[in-house]
């Protein structure tokens, strides 16, 4: 069965680094596209970055254009986000989301999603 196991969340001070990854099992991962959302109490599920199948194209939202970078290693079927200038508001769970064959980035067309590991930014 599709599997997406998140790691590598923790507490960074602002303006820190954080790399985050998203192990995929039971589907052929180089074939979907991934993205990353993240979610908090008050701002519900925040789309933040997605990835095409060969991770030629990347797409991003415009609250972690310029720190945060998704990529992917088909091979190693894992998917990651490398955070930087942290942010006190980027403190959130943190899931990955596997998609269609086509790009997409509504959340509705995300069919199998991670339990999220948590990125909490605090001085």
């Amino acid at each position: 069965q599709v599997q997406l196991v998140e790691s590598g969340g923790g507490l960074a001070q602002p303006g820190g680094s954080l790399r985050i990854s998203c192990a995929a099992s039971g589907f052929t991962f180089g074939t979907y596209v991934m993205s990353w959302a993240r979610q908090t109490p008050g701002k519900g599920l925040e789309w933040i970055a997605g990835i095409s199948s060969d991770g030629t194209n990347t797409y991003y939202a415009d609250s972690v254009t310029g720190r945060f970078t998704i990529s992917r290693d088909n091979a190693k079927n894992t998917l990651y986000l490398q955070m930087n200038n942290l942010k006190f508001e980027d403190t959130a769970l943190y899931s990955c989301a596997k998609g269609g064959e086509i790009w997409s980035l509504l959340l509705q067309d995300y069919d199998y999603w991670g339990q999220g590991t948590q990125v909490t930014v605090s001085s």
